[in-house]
């Protein structure tokens, strides 16, 4: 050992495959070991971390991931595992982690049974790590086969679908929830009675039934909490359509409609239909194949593809124009008057009617014409800008900017390293005196406890800092880039998809300001609405302000008012 006492993280993983065949190397098991060998050795545990039943195909485990966080914190010197199996299987990520990630973070790293130390040449690492991922390629080959083989028999070997349950008798087959099942073929009696997605899941809701993943959180699946907490009483249309397309409601068995990328990987991707194991009549369906197909039809007329139609309008804002109130997208609406439809179409906020889940109350509203007319001054606007112009824009763009940072910011960063060393130094020298029995266990704790919390205060500064140093260097450049495409440009006289996206990240549409004592706009009541454009690579540069009413045909524009900040008065 390089230090006169050995600090040490001990880390146990045990798999689900490796619990489920009974394999003796348990988390209890793990850690009397490691624990009776640090005793031998004179180590002193500081931190114990545990993944129960995850996988070592890949590192991103919660318990590994929190240890690697505490060992920046620079309080341990050493790793300890049971084998190095228990590191991770993966043949290349483990021996990263073991023979370059520890030692040039100065970590000693020792795996028990294997003989394998950091500090020692191990001839064999190489085929123990090779060995260790043959392990997982051949485990994830039988699991391969064994699901196969149950697929070909029409078995259900995957989670039972809402309104499903295991069958308390056979656990490959699943059998009606007569919890659940009611609900299911409620959503299948109002979609053929021509409901849209949208009505039901609003019904749903109103009528308090449960959703499937509440039901799942509350009744039925084990989840962390973070995945809990996603558990809603408001039922989705999207969960509502997933439902009456899924055709295991019709007593039919479908698997692998989606796959892993690799052994190693987490990521997922949809298989093609003609690929599906489809086994007809492996279970009890909820509903007919008439009440199936009418209601497969009824919401193909609701989701026609409208875009195909002439009269449609189509917005070149789409997916970019948001509610300010709210953050909802904003979505086209507006009606035709003596065939005049421009002048009647709108943008308008997704939350605005009564019937939305999240009512919003001061949804936004805007003429779709003068949105259009806005972006393409502004855009003209940086058009016809010299370069002079420009140059004085991201000059005072980059003063701003550093406005918001410390002069000496250097200096502060140098300073907050200086201190985290200092502290790793002092953190050590305790850990020495506490098993010299200079400090007492309760002394030690107090002291570690009020320096971490400093160095991660610390660190959460000159993180910052460097976030800010970084954002003045490249912010320069990027503004550069934004006006080279702008300089692609003349002068723009149609406002187009391309164009926008080209330029434009993000729109937010503000409420309607309307005058003192007025409550609703009309075409002689002029208002005020803000409006902010986000553009790529610059940002929001401030919020327009404009002149319309009901019945504008122009547009009018104002002078900034003050901070530089701009107003649309509507």
């Amino acid at each position: 050992m390089n230090t006169a006492v050995a600090l040490a993280d001990i880390y146990l993983r045990l798999s689900v495959e490796e619990a489920n065949n009974g394999e003796s190397g348990s988390i209890i098991n793990q850690r009397n070991i490691i624990r009776q060998y640090c005793k031998d050795n004179n180590i002193t545990i500081v931190k114990e971390f545990v993944d129960d039943g995850f996988s070592g195909s890949n590192f991103e485990r919660p318990g590994f991931r929190s240890m690697l966080a505490h060992i920046d914190t620079g309080l341990v010197n050493t790793v300890i595992t049971k084998d190095l199996s228990r590191l991770g299987r993966d043949m290349t990520e483990s021996s990263y982690y073991a023979e370059t990630y520890f030692p040039e973070h100065c970590i000693h790293y020792m795996a028990i049974s294997d003989n394998f130390d950091s500090y020692e040449s191990n001839i064999m690492a190489p085929f123990q790590f090779a060995m260790n991922d043959v392990y997982l390629r051949d485990t994830s080959r039988k699991i391969k086969q064994v699901i196969y083989q149950k697929r070909e028999r029409g078995e259900y070997c995957a989670c039972p679908p809402f309104g499903y349950m295991r069958n308390p008798d056979d656990s490959t087959s699943i059998v009606p929830d007569p919890n659940t099942a009611p609900i299911v073929q409620r959503i299948f009696e109002l979609a053929e009675n021509g409901r849209s997605a949208h009505f039901i899941a609003a019904q749903l809701t109103k009528e308090g039934q449960i959703t499937p993943l509440k039901y799942r959180v509350l009744f039925r699946d084990k989840f962390c909490d973070r995945g809990a907490a996603r558990a809603t009483d408001e039922w989705n249309h999207t969960t509502v359509k997933r439902i009456l397309q899924n055709q295991v409601y019709l007593g039919h068995t479908i698997l692998g409609k989606s796959k892993k990328v690799s052994i190693k990987s987490k990521k997922t991707v949809k298989v093609p239909r003609d690929q599906w194991v489809i086994t007809r009549d492996t279970h009890q369906p909820l509903v007919t194949p008439e009440q199936f197909e009418k209601a497969e039809r009824y919401m193909g007329m609701n989701t026609k593809c409208w875009q195909e139609f002439d009269q449609t309008r189509q917005s070149i804002f789409n997916g970019i124009t948001f509610c300010e109130s709210c953050g909802s997208a904003m979505c086209s609406c507006g009606s035709v008057y003596k065939g005049e439809r421009e002048k009647y179409w709108y943008l308008s906020c997704l939350n605005i009617p009564k019937r939305s889940a999240h009512h919003c109350e001061n949804g936004a509203r805007i003429k779709y014409s003068d949105l259009v007319e806005i972006v393409k001054s502004e855009l003209n606007k940086f058009i016809d800008l010299s370069k002079d112009d420009i140059n004085s824009i991201i000059k005072a763009a980059v003063k701003k900017q550093k406005s918001g940072i410390y002069k000496d910011s250097k200096n502060n960063i140098e300073s907050i390293e200086k201190r985290l060393n200092d502290i790793d130094k002092i953190v050590l020298k305790l850990y020495n005196d506490n098993a010299m029995g200079v400090i007492s266990d309760a002394q030690l704790k107090k002291m570690i406890d009020s320096l971490t919390k400093e160095s991660n205060a610390l660190k959460e500064r000159r993180m910052k800092l460097k976030d800010m140093e970084f954002q003045i260097n490249n912010m320069e450049d990027a503004y550069r880039m934004f006006f080279s495409m702008v300089e692609r440009y003349n002068h723009i006289d149609e406002l187009t998809p391309d164009i926008v996206r080209t330029f434009i990240e993000r729109i937010e549409i503000g409420r309607k300001e309307l005058p003192e004592g007025y409550t609703v706009a009309t075409h002689d009541i002029p208002y005020r609405q803000n409006i902010k454009i986000v553009y790529r690579f610059i940002g929001d540069i401030g919020k327009k302000s404009r002149n319309f009413n009901e019945n504008a045909q122009d547009v009018v524009e104002h002078q900034s008012n003050q901070k530089n900040s701009k107003k649309v008065a509507v």
